[in-house]
């Protein structure tokens, strides 16, 4: 069953899920006409393939560790940090430890 998306102007929980973590999936928190956030979640060893999307993207590590795949080679976020994409940057996910992270795409680039 698929997690409803949040409704506007109610606050969304982003900690990080500590022991949740184990059993928690992937899922977009929102998507507006302009917009989409999601908390990918990645076990330790899991990617997600190379691609690229229109507008730009922001990948903030909550929890964990990851690489973030660019066409500069690999760049690693740790918990609090934030690497900024801009559109069409190929990019691919491979966590280093069972991660979560807040992604934000920009969906009609201006």
């Amino acid at each position: 069953m698929a997690l409803p998306h949040h409704e506007p102007c109610s606050p969304i929980d982003i900690t990080p899920l500590g022991g949740q973590l184990d059993d928690a999936q992937s899922h977009a928190l929102f998507k507006s006409e302009q917009l989409e956030v999601m908390r990918v979640v990645l076990k330790a060893g899991k990617s997600l393939p190379s691609h690229h999307v229109q507008g730009e993207v922001t990948v903030q590590c909550i929890e964990g560790r990851l690489d973030v795949m660019v066409t500069a080679g690999a760049r690693t976020l740790e918990m609090g940090q934030m690497l900024y994409l801009p559109a069409m940057e190929e990019h691919a996910l491979h966590a280093l430890e069972d991660t979560s992270a807040l992604v934000t795409v920009v969906l009609q680039p201006a």
